[in-house]
């Protein structure tokens, strides 16, 4: 399915609801995969055994009898369901706004809403963890329905503010981690004294499966300015002028150097790293969404 067919970020702005934007990119998505998702937490069958004496009689398959003339017992898969927490850096930087006038946050939200749709349709628990240095906020992951309603609103209220926590402090939200978890890590990576990176680190290190999102917008990635401009950290309130014609260059070549060295160093860690550019459509968070979901099946 071409990516001309997914709904595109500037678009899905102008959709309120968060649960019917998720709806609307996972049914999408699902549609050009022409795929189908199992829905609720149930048991699938997967494979037989002969009937051992003592065995339920209320599993054994009567289709298989027929066709076989031999008893055989359905075997249920061990339950796949699991918990995915989502991690959103909500620090003032997330509200850079890209030529579509979409902020990194805005999309990041987008992305938020789409995955937790797409698990909670697989009977996932889903948490969202929102972190700036004012406020640590935690929806400890659940299932049911009167919590997806508080994940919709604590998400829809998301704002953009201050400074990325401490390391520290932002780690002890995660003292209950459980056995079968994902944890989506959604961040610009913008850091004053590595607090993000030592976060993910320590996550990175509980031996969890741990995805990182790095969001960035058209603009910067391209750095398509121009004349002499005013630039303003949205953190730390400095500015700086800039000849953009003169310093593109050196600016272009150093941005990917680092994004380089960001993805090797997290790979080499064991931490999945994916790249986003706010106006590009959600499919491919869901595609990685999904392969690392098949980890637990």
């Amino acid at each position: 399915m071409s990516k001309e067919k997914f709904i595109r970020p500037e678009v899905l702005a102008t959709i309120k609801d968060l649960s019917l934007l998720a709806k609307t990119v996972v049914e999408g998505f699902m549609a050009g995969q022409n795929q189908s998702l199992r829905r609720g937490a149930g048991l699938e069958f997967s494979q037989y055994r002969s009937y051992q004496p003592g065995d339920d009689l209320r599993q054994l398959d009567w289709k298989m009898f027929a066709r076989s003339d031999r008893y055989y017992i359905r075997e249920a898969e061990v339950d796949t369901n699991i918990t995915v927490r989502f991690v959103l850096d909500g620090s003032a930087s997330m509200g850079h706004e890209d030529t579509n006038k979409v902020r990194k946050l805005e999309y990041a939200r987008f992305l938020v809403a789409s995955l937790a749709y797409l698990a909670s349709l697989q009977g996932d628990a889903v948490g969202l963890y929102v972190l700036h240095a004012d406020q640590l906020l935690n929806l400890t992951p659940r299932s049911d329905n009167m919590h997806m309603q508080r994940f919709w609103h604590q998400l829809s209220e998301v704002a953009p503010q201050g400074k990325f926590p401490d390391a520290q402090a932002a780690s002890n939200l995660f003292a209950d981690r459980r056995q079968k978890e994902l944890t989506i890590f959604l961040t610009d990576l913008y850091e004053q004294d590595a607090e993000i990176s030592t976060l993910l680190y320590k996550l990175g290190a509980q031996r969890h499966e741990l995805l990182l999102f790095h969001l960035m917008a058209r603009n910067e990635l391209d750095f398509s300015y121009s004349g002499t401009l005013t630039f303003e950290d949205m953190e730390t309130g400095q500015t700086m002028q800039v000849s953009t014609d003169e310093q593109r260059k050196s600016y272009l070549a150093r941005l990917q150097a680092w994004l380089q060295e960001t993805e090797r160093d997290m790979r080499s860690r064991q931490i999945a790293y994916d790249r986003f550019v706010t106006d590009e459509p959600l499919d491919k968070a869901l595609r990685a969404f999904l392969q690392k979901r098949l980890l637990f099946g």
